[in-house]
């Protein structure tokens, strides 16, 4: 009688840890790399090891290869899954260390996965105006007026209009600061202003629209709220900016409706800022013969992940790190924004942190971005 077949061998152990690893990497949804790390412990292990959570993290996600470090923050001390402690600092053998390290950095990067292709209903994240490439007729025709969604407040028109141009090929741009430093974002929406008070009612669409998402790297008490004529245009120059996502161009229907831009994919937007571009020139006004671009509201839709994930730059905006807070996963607003514990430093200063924007937001959806000005102090003088 012939040997019988071993059955209780593992698939890995059969085909060896090259063709393993090719087979593991055609997984394209965190779901199936999820179930196979839960089929058998050696398999766990192996995705564990070869960073598959974070490798595909950044094939669905780019922006994700902006993270120089991943940091996961407890209530005791964090953990740095890229850099192991070092032997006087632990007691634990090096290969412990990097075994925990490599435990953080799967936890990190797959609750990220979810993150990024859940079916959370997404809102407005956009937090406050930055400023704009030019402004028409200041204050009357501001960025701030973007922000509401009717284009007629107390029986005047709510719009934000660009400068005058004789070209049409002249670009414009507006710069949001969202409600979180990290937020997935799934579309933007814009809608032209109909000029109902001239003649005609001209719609003064941009001809294309494009997006980029990152972070400024400007110190941020230096993004002051938009107070004055030159829309902040010192503080939204590019060079300020390190833009981690640019969209591919849409055209724009010259219509006054809320107009829809699904991106391609879902887009982590590192930094919480985000610049609309509005391209190409349709529509000149009758009175002087010149182009312009108006718009009446825009949203930015999509979901924050704050504060169960934050990020630190540093002030060069070279560095980026993500910091991973799974005591918060389990936590809803209201006990976060309760929570006084004195366990780590490093968690009470992110949840600080999150407080003051949540706070922020509050204040702004109550009272308007018109009154914001008057509440810097709520985080020392800056956003």
């Amino acid at each position: 009688m012939g040997k019988e077949r071993d059955n209780s061998g593992d698939f890995l152990d059969w085909v060896g840890p090259d063709i393993s690893a090719s087979i593991f990497r055609t997984f394209d949804h965190p779901a199936d790399l999820l179930r196979a790390s839960l089929a058998k412990r050696s398999w766990r292990r192996f995705v564990v090891e070869n960073d598959f959570c974070r490798k595909l993290c950044e094939r669905l996600c780019p922006e994700t290869a902006t993270f120089a470090d991943a940091v996961e923050v407890s209530r005791s001390a964090p953990l740095s899954p890229r850099s192991s402690p070092s032997p006087a600092d632990s007691p634990e053998s090096s290969d412990d260390a990097d075994a925990r390290a490599a435990q953080a950095e799967f936890r990190i990067y797959s609750y990220l996965l979810g993150a990024l292709v859940s079916a959370t209903p997404s809102v407005d994240c956009i937090l406050h105006c930055v400023g704009a490439s030019s402004t028409d007729n200041f204050p009357d025709e501001t960025i701030e007026n973007t922000l509401e969604p009717q284009d007629r407040i107390n029986l005047r028109p709510s719009y934000w209009s660009s400068g005058g141009q004789d070209e049409d090929s002249v670009p414009e741009t507006l710069t949001y600061r969202l409600s979180s430093d990290i937020c997935v974002v799934h579309e933007i929406r814009i809608q032209p202003f109909k000029a109902y008070f001239q003649i005609g009612q001209p719609i003064y669409s941009p001809r294309m629209v494009r997006f980029r998402m990152g972070h400024c790297k400007l110190p941020l008490e230096s993004e002051s709220f938009v107070t004055d004529e030159d829309e902040n245009q010192a503080v939204i120059a590019d060079e300020n900016y390190v833009w981690t996502y640019t969209s591919p161009e849409f055209p724009v229907l010259q219509e006054n409706s809320l107009q829809t831009f699904k991106l391609p994919r879902p887009v982590l937007c590192i930094g919480g800022v985000v610049k609309i571009e509005l391209l190409g020139r349709v529509q000149r006004q009758a009175s002087d013969d010149r182009y312009y671009i108006c718009v009446c509201h825009a949203q930015v839709v999509g979901c924050s992940l704050s504060p169960v994930y934050m990020v630190d730059i540093s002030n060069s905006g070279s560095h980026v790190v993500l910091k991973y807070l799974p005591a918060a996963r389990g936590m809803c607003s209201e006990a976060l924004m309760q929570d006084d514990t004195l366990e780590s430093l490093e968690w009470n200063a992110l949840l600080t942190r999150y407080k003051q924007t949540r706070h922020l937001a509050i204040m702004n959806l109550l009272l308007g971005p018109a009154q914001i000005n008057e509440l810097d102090d709520i985080d020392g003088g800056g956003v």
